[in-house]
This record gives structure tokens, C-alpha cells and sequence, in this order.
């Protein structure tokens, strides 16, 4: 597996079909379904093709997606954390959930810089945004870390999500 990124702690690469164990377990933790939503997926059979139609497919179209992010040490992923290409989107956007064992340790702060650098720097992004459910007050103090700026609130399906950008002329 080809690391993309590295940050002191944390190796992030690109997500293959092996990773459908892991992506088994991550999509169907609490934290996931409540605030990202529940993707019906809960045989190793899906979690493959959500790794080949979600971030596969999207390294191919965009040349970026979500990565694995994974201990440097002990290679064990944690969680995902890339950029996205939403329809319901005029930017891409970044996304990340850990497993909730690794919340609270700054992995999510570590692993979302690096990708949100990359994205600047490597693939030239003007801007990024980013969207959070108004009840996840662990991602919105993460957002405003990053430096992200609250724009307004936004309907994605029958949801109202918190629409945060962050523009590369401000970036650092």
C-alpha cells in the first residue's frame, strides 16, 4: 500500500478493496450512522463495492477521494479522512470519521491538515469546504481548527448540514 501522506503519527493512502473489513466496522459505528448516515452496508460483499464505486471511483474521475488513515507503527487503520466531489456541491469538500477508539486524540486534526495541505498545494484546490451536522460539536470545533469559516446552513436530502470553506488565498 502507497502512502500519499505522512504526518508524525499517521500514514494516509489510498483505500484498495482489502480495506473492506475495516470499512465494514467504520461505516457502522455510532458516531458514523448518527452524523454521516447509515449506507446499508453490512456485508463484506458491500463494503467492496462501496470501496470500488466510492473512493476507487473517485481517484479515478478526480485524481483524489478518501483515503486510509492508518498508525504509522503499527499500520492498524483508524479511520478515513480525503476530499470529496459531491453533485450537491459547487467545491470539493473534505470529509474524515475515526473509529471511536481513536477519537479525542487529535488524529482526525492531524490527518484532516495533511489532506487539507494536499489539497491546496499538491492538487491546486482554490477552495475547500466542508459540511457537519449541527449537532456534532466535535466536528465543528475541528472545522474551525483547520481555519474553515461557517458559511451557512445548507439541505442535503432531508437533512440541514452546516456548510463550513476554507480558501486557498487564506490557506496557513
Amino acid at each position: 500500500m502507497s502512502a500519499i501522506l505522512h504526518t508524525p503519527r499517521l500514514t494516509i493512502s489510498k483505500f484498495t478493496v482489502a480495506d473492506a473489513p475495516f470499512i465494514l466496522e467504520l461505516v457502522n459505528t455510532p458516531t458514523w450512522i448518527r452524523f454521516i448516515g447509515d449506507r446499508n452496508i453490512h456485508t463484506l460483499t458491500e463494503a467492496e463495492a462501496y470501496v470500488l464505486n466510492g473512493p476507487m471511483a473517485s481517484y479515478e474521475k478526480h485524481g483524489f477521494g478518501l483515503y486510509r488513515v492508518a498508525l504509522t507503527i503499527t499500520g492498524q487503520p483508524i479511520g478515513m479522512c480525503g476530499i470529496l466531489k459531491r453533485n450537491t456541491l459547487d467545491m470539493p469538500d473534505i470529509g474524515y470519521a475515526l473509529l471511536p477508539a481513536y477519537e479525542g486524540k487529535g488524529y482526525a486534526y492531524e490527518a484532516a491538515w495533511a489532506v487539507m495541505d494536499h489539497a491546496f498545494n499538491e492538487l491546486g484546490l482554490p477552495q475547500v469546504a466542508a459540511i457537519t451536522d449541527p449537532s456534532n460539536q466535535r466536528s465543528i470545533a475541528l472545522l474551525e481548527k483547520l481555519g474553515m469559516t461557517y458559511s451557512k446552513m445548507i439541505t442535503s436530502g432531508d437533512r440541514e448540514l452546516m456548510l463550513f470553506i476554507k480558501d486557498a488565498r487564506t490557506y496557513r
